[in-house]
């Protein structure tokens, strides 16, 4: 039997060491995570298999387990395949025109000089760090139904009074429309810079060559920027179908200035308009959501998991 050397002796010690220092700095963290996340999550798989109210909370009182029952009950539910259906097409709406709008806005900012590119920076900044609810009253008044300024803007390209009083909320669609605005115009941004920087990481020598070949605008963009930065992109996508899953503040904030709540719920909005107490019931739509966002986002997780690996 060989007796190990004295240098591998200390290469041994002095890895257990640096996986104990490793592990003493992951330690807090995961500890965060567990408490911050972890306790929560499980919180709401266990409740969403009972049916836990306010009433046992009050009363000190265990809850009954009744197993599938309230996904059964919220699923067969009469207004849910509508919830469902209104929020995946607003997500997938959404998604697409951030995801496009904000390569383009990227692509644009590779194009412009200095001096542009720093107002155009500024300009989207200002658009990100507006808070979801401020961004929300500020477009509610814009297409306010009285005294908003869209409807002035078309009675005067119009020459008519036929914008006057248009109720913009007070129809799905136009509400959706006036949605999709306000979530766009303040998700646009953080795609932008992000795929800003990934631009910037793509070889000028390799465009420049595909452009001495011949090879036009959208076959260099297609051929080499893009595989360039879709590792990139297939994080923020993954990240925007979360976010515009999860839309809440700006459905809310809209139904309070007229929307009617009935034809433009999205599950969160569902969630918390589905009777205070609840909690059994509220845990299954919640289990739902989260199912529908791993779903969706899978397929794009396991690539980034391969491009990881290799």
């Amino acid at each position: 039997m060989a007796i190990p050397s004295l240098s591998t002796q200390r290469l041994r010690r002095r890895g257990r060491s640096q996986a104990i220092s490793a592990w003493a700095l992951l330690i807090p963290s995961i500890a965060l995570i567990a408490l911050m996340v972890g306790y929560p999550g499980v919180t709401m798989i266990w409740q969403s298999f009972t049916d836990y109210q306010v009433r046992n909370k009050i009363q000190g009182t265990p809850a009954n387990f009744v197993g599938l029952d309230n996904f059964t009950k919220v699923i067969t539910s009469s207004d849910f395949p509508a919830v469902l259906g209104r929020t995946l097409g607003i997500m997938l709406l959404t998604t697409t025109l951030i995801m496009v709008g904000g390569v383009l806005v990227a692509v644009l900012m590779t194009k412009l000089g200095r001096g542009m590119r720093l107002l155009v920076s500024v300009g989207l900044l200002l658009a990100w760090a507006i808070p979801p609810l401020t961004a929300t009253v500020v477009w509610g008044f814009i297409f306010d139904t009285e005294y908003g300024l869209v409807n002035w803007v078309m009675n005067a390209v119009t020459r008519s009074n036929d914008w006057y009083n248009h109720p913009w909320l007070l129809n799905p669609w136009t509400f959706v429309l006036v949605l999709t605005i306000i979530v766009v115009w303040g998700a646009i941004p953080f795609v932008a810079f992000t795929s800003y920087a990934g631009l910037g990481q793509v070889p000028r020598e390799t465009i420049e060559a595909a452009e001495i070949d011949g090879a036009g605008g959208w076959q260099r963009f297609w051929n080499i920027v893009f595989p360039a930065i879709r590792p990139v992109l297939g994080g923020v996508l993954i990240l925007q179908i979360i976010w515009n899953m999860k839309l809440f503040t700006q459905v809310y904030a809209l139904q309070s200035r007229g929307g009617i709540a009935a034809d433009t719920n999205v599950l969160p909005v569902y969630l918390f308009r589905q009777g205070i107490g609840k909690f059994g019931e509220t845990s299954a739509i919640g289990m739902l959501i989260v199912v529908i966002m791993l779903a969706i986002s899978w397929y794009n997780i396991r690539l980034l998991l391969k491009e990881d690996e290799q």
